[in-house]
């Protein structure tokens, strides 16, 4: 199957995918609210150059909204490449994972405050201080939107133990109680949603309210379950939802993908029968 076939199927499939969801403009969304599948749906552009990456958006064209611009691309290609994503109509996670003193970040979020992003990155273990610096430094008009990241969807419970974080009772239990611990530390702090793993995120959930944006990364698409890559808590697309997840970030599942617009078509697919 040919580049332009496989792009007019995998339209085909995005069209019924969002038929009966009722589009609100690309936004982040929080909560249940039904809204377009698009709309819920985050691409990692994990390359190493603006030009594959935008080799990849012209793949997907038409099946996406957002876009995550990790630390690899945006150290290589800078604002370049959020500037043509936002040319192109296409919104952008700044996943920058912010993580210094007060200062130094509160600069950094100002730094990058007018390129372009909806939503932008900061490490929730840097501690309230400098989420708060993080926020106060994001409150000019056309910053974008802070989640803190809580636990790296790479690491397990062991691997926590092995950095300094112990003590819970349970199998689990030590990860699950610092994301909470975290997730509670940066709604306290003013930021605006979190990114945690679907393992958590019913808990968070519950413990956040329905108003905070919880992005969820490590997600694996059907078709794909036994495929975890460099990730250790993984999830469906319906388990996530299920649980409460507000947007999925989906990587190389995707991108790695023959026909990735027809893998991101079924992700769409399985989002919009999929109920939080």
């Amino acid at each position: 199957m040919d580049k332009t076939t496989a792009q007019a199927h995998a339209h085909k499939e995005v069209a019924a995918a969002h038929k009966h969801a009722p589009s609100t403009g690309a936004k982040a969304v929080a909560g249940s609210e039904r809204v377009d599948p698009r709309e819920r749906l985050i691409v990692a552009l994990d390359f190493p150059s603006a030009e594959k990456a935008m080799e990849m958006v012209e793949r997907l064209d038409g099946c996406c909204l957002w876009f995550k611009v990790g630390m690899e691309l945006y150290y290589a290609a800078g604002n370049q490449v959020i500037e043509g994503l936002r040319e192109r109509g296409y919104e952008v996670f700044l996943d920058l994972k912010l993580h210094d003193i007060p200062n130094t970040v509160a600069g950094a979020v100002r730094s990058v405050a007018g390129v372009g992003a909806s939503l932008l990155t900061v490490h929730a273990g840097g501690g309230e201080p400098m989420m708060k610096a993080a926020v106060q430094a994001a409150s000019a008009p056309g910053a974008p939107k802070l989640l803190a990241v809580t636990v790296l969807t790479s690491m397990d419970a062991a691997e926590l133990r092995a950095v300094g974080v112990g003590g819970a009772h349970g199998p689990g239990g030590t990860l699950h109680s610092q994301v909470l611990r975290l997730a509670r530390l940066a709604r306290a702090a003013g930021i605006d949603g979190l990114v945690c793993s679907a393992e958590e995120v019913e808990a968070v959930r519950a413990a956040v309210g329905p108003e905070a944006q919880l992005v969820v990364p490590g997600i694996r698409p059907a078709g794909a379950p036994g495929r975890h890559d460099d990730q250790r808590r993984v999830a469906s697309v319906t388990e996530a939802i299920a649980r409460g997840a507000s947007m999925l970030v989906v990587g190389r599942p995707i991108t790695e993908a023959a026909h990735p617009a027809r893998v991101a078509a079924g992700i769409l697919a399985e989002i919009a029968t999929s109920h939080s």
